[in-house]
This record gives structure tokens, sequence and C-alpha cells, in this order.
């Protein structure tokens, strides 16, 4: 269903998340995310959707003065600004920490519950389909933008889980 939709910048599209971004950079001063919402706003009302204002959020990564970049609103009210980026587990100091920590957690529970099936006699062929389909791909998720980029200590703390 959005196939067609644009809005004049980098748009990411997952099944039903859409991420507009903008490289913003100190020469190319205007900020055009303003516009570039608005583009978005009218292919809504165009096809018949809306903006989920609750779930929408404004991040701006890196060092930036957010202070000089006007605010973002919809015909609902405001955006809620956020410093982290929720499908990277990335926040506004774009460290690898926060994405590290949320995995191994995720994981570890997991791990857990293999523990449990373990105990409980599941066979280990079985045991070992349920870490490959349930653990491995928490451990993995989006590991070739991250895993490249993070530290000696963040790296030892994902491999031991």
């Amino acid at each position: 269903m959005i196939d067609d939709l644009t809005a004049n910048c980098e748009v990411h599209k997952f099944v039903d998340d859409t991420t507009l971004s903008e490289l913003i950079t100190p020469s190319r001063s205007p900020y055009n995310m303003t516009d570039y919402l608005s583009s978005l706003l009218i292919w809504t009302v165009d096809n018949n959707m809306q903006v989920n204002t609750s779930k929408t959020k404004e991040v701006i990564l890196g060092r930036i003065d957010s202070m000089s970049i006007p605010s973002l609103s919809t015909p609902a009210g405001p955006m809620q600004p956020t410093s982290y980026l929720a499908f990277l587990h990335l926040d506004a100091s774009l460290s690898w920490t926060t994405h590290i920590n949320t995995i191994v957690s995720k994981a570890s529970k997991r791990l857990y519950f293999l523990k449990q099936i373990k105990r409980a006699g599941v066979p280990p062929l079985q045991l070992l389909h349920f870490y490959k389909t349930v653990i491995r791909p928490v451990l993995e998720y989006t590991s070739p933008v991250w895993h490249y980029s993070i530290t000696r200590a963040q790296s030892q703390h994902w491999e031991s889980s």
C-alpha cells in the first residue's frame, strides 16, 4: 500500500513503519524536514491513510544544535522529540551501548528458557533448532550495521550472553 510513498528525501519503509531522514551538515544550511513531513502528510490524505501521531517521533542524531532546528508538527499537534532510535536501539550519541544491552537482555531471557527445556529432557537436536531460530536471530539482529563499530567491552558483553 505504500509502494508509491515519496517525500522528496530518504524514505525507509519496513512493514507498517516509515522513516524519513535528512543529512544535515554545516555546509548545507537549509533544514527541509518540515517540507518532507508536509509532503508525507499530503500523501497520507491522498491515500486515505493517517499518521499515527502517538508513535511518530523526531530523532536528531549526532552533534547538532537541536535548538537551531524548528520543531516538527502534524495537524494533531507537535511531534515528540526523542534521543533514541528504536529500530536500532541507537541513541543520540551514536553509541551502540543501548543496542548491545537490549539484545543481550533479550537473548539472556531466551537462554534461560533454553535451559529450562533442556532440563525437561528435550532432545539435543531440538535444543539446537530452538537456539538457531529463537536466540541467535536476536543476537545477530542488524549485526552487519553495528558489529564493525562496537568497542571491545561491548563485544565481550555481547559474546558473553
